[in-house]
């Protein structure tokens, strides 16, 4: 059983780490130096979390952290992204891309707080703040219907620049009918080194369609005492840092922090924070 208890966890913290990592265009880019033909695997185990903005919603522990990826001519399997490139080129790179929508990740409703110890504060499921005379709006997501993974298909442009600069433009449509929606990123993303270490920044705007966030982070009627509650489209900005300080041709100690904006969504009564971060430290070993 307890076995059983943390491979579930494992995988969850797998999920949500893939969902932080690839909400953005950077997955899919192959950068000249990548093999093609071969499996890229790699397996990043430490210490970690990701914070979950949602009222009621739990933080996610991060421990072991899985990439692979496949290269062949034209198609691709980047971290959970399937695709096919069109144009390959040293400085342009246009694909069609494929994934699981990733807005699912802060409905994850079983939280391994007695394995992990990262595991996050309790919270109210209070519905109605009665300290105030007139009620405030705050939902529980425990409370509200269960949201459903929706896959997603679009088309994702990179342009290179001295092999240190990535710019990226992507925008993706959900093709489950579940939300009927799209979104989009614009990214620019630099990469340096500075002695040993080895330094990845990115900074982006994800585009979110009303469909989306509504589905998401709206309210249906009958849900709460509130009634139908739509929120609208949104312009969401991130930033993310990855650092990475080799130890041996197959070992690396790695450090990643992420920040992600959703200010933008304070009508939902579904967020507590207007922001969810995503930090790791541990050792990263290449197979």
């Amino acid at each position: 059983m307890i076995l059983k208890t943390i491979l579930y966890a494992t995988l969850v913290a797998c999920f949500s780490a893939y969902s932080q990592q690839s909400d953005s265009p950077e997955d899919g880019f192959k950068n000249q130096h990548i093999a093609t033909e071969q499996w890229h695997l790699s397996l990043s185990a430490g210490i970690g979390v990701i914070t979950n903005p949602l009222r009621g919603g739990n933080n996610i522990p991060l421990v072991l952290i899985p990439q692979v990826a496949f290269y062949a001519e034209q198609w691709f399997f980047d971290n959970g992204r399937l695709g096919y490139s069109l144009v390959q080129t040293p400085k342009h790179h246009f694909n069609f891309v494929s994934e699981l929508n990733t807005e699912s990740r802060f409905f994850i409703n079983w939280h391994p707080r007695n394995i992990f110890s990262l595991s996050s504060s309790s919270l109210s499921n209070q519905v109605v703040d009665e300290g105030n005379s007139s009620p405030a709006k705050y939902a529980n997501i425990n409370d509200v219907q269960k949201r459903h993974i929706t896959f997603d298909v679009g088309a994702a442009y990179h342009y290179v620049k001295n092999d240190a600069n990535v710019f990226s433009i992507q925008a993706l449509h959900d093709i489950t009918s579940v939300y009927n929606g799209i979104h989009a990123a614009m990214q620019w993303q630099h990469h340096t080194q500075i002695g040993q270490l080895k330094l990845k920044q990115t900074m982006g705007i994800n585009y979110k369609s009303a469909e989306l966030n509504n589905y998401f982070y709206g309210l249906k009627a009958g849900e709460t005492q509130f009634g139908k509650i739509d929120v609208g489209s949104s312009w969401q900005p991130y930033a993310k840092i990855d650092a990475r300080w080799p130890l041996s041709k197959a070992n690396s100690l790695r450090f990643h922090l992420a920040y992600y904006d959703y200010s933008a969504m304070d009508s939902s009564p579904l967020f507590e924070r207007t922001y969810s971060m995503t930090a790791f430290i541990g050792l990263d070993h290449t197979f």
